[in-house]
């Protein structure tokens, strides 16, 4: 299975050769490092392994552990291909190149680009700023698949692109499209023996950046998300 590895590390010559040795000795086969963040000495690095699924991740967070200054952040399974170059741009070319199912589109792909469990396009009611005692629960105008029935959304006003982690240890990302009440919902759910990292910062980053180019080609289409269906009358 494809496993993503989060760890930080000492940003000093040596230190991740150490960790991609000990990821091939414990049986992982490297296919995508991806850096983080690299501030103060110290390096988020996210790598993407192959692993034997009978073999045993604990091993694997030993073999790390043992390495001086060496943090794992998370290991988690990661859904579809390491992300590559120009990803990003072929999703919002697919968007524009269909634009009527261009927020599902977006939704579908998400959770691949994110190394994600599940995404929802969430709708809030276009007046939770000014309502008493909370926005009022979000609706749902598309969801991907592997969402839970019914969704466990967490809540996503104020509008702002952010992360959070919730009290059960699920972690979401949101991106708000900046009309019609919607919102792009991101989720990594908790499961037992592994556990996710948080969505990290440039991971945010990354997801408002494909919302907002979504809404910039969607344009009127995301005032329908969530709309019910027009009933014709004869």
């Amino acid at each position: 299975m494809l496993l993503r590895v989060r760890v930080t590390l000492p940003d000093r010559p040596g230190t991740l050769g150490q960790v991609a040795r000990t990821l091939g000795v414990s049986g992982a086969d490297i296919v995508q490092v991806v850096v983080l963040e690299r501030l103060g000495g110290r390096a988020v690095d996210d790598f993407t392994v192959v692993w034997p699924g009978a073999a045993r991740v604990e091993r694997l967070l030993a073999g790390l552990a043992a390495i001086p200054g060496v943090k794992v952040d998370g290991v988690w399974r990661a859904i579809g291909a390491p992300t590559t170059t120009g990803q990003d741009a072929e999703l919002l070319a697919q968007v524009a190149a269909n634009p009527t199912d261009g927020v599902a589109t977006l939704v579908d792909a998400v959770p691949g680009l994110l190394a994600a469990d599940w995404a929802v396009a969430a709708v809030v009611p276009l007046d939770w700023a000014s309502r008493t005692g909370g926005a009022g629960e979000a609706t749902v105008g598309h969801a991907s698949w592997r969402t839970p029935e019914p969704p466990r959304l967490p809540e996503v006003t104020p509008l702002r692109a952010r992360s959070m982690t919730t009290a059960d240890g699920d972690h979401y990302a949101v991106a708000p499209f900046g009309r019609a009440g919607l919102v792009l919902v991101v989720a990594r759910d908790r499961s037992e023996p592994l556990a996710a990292a948080a969505f990290h910062s440039t991971e945010v980053d990354r997801l408002a950046q494909l919302v907002r180019a979504s809404a910039v080609i969607l344009g009127d289409r995301l005032d329908l998300v969530g709309a019910p269906p027009v009933t014709s009358v004869t």
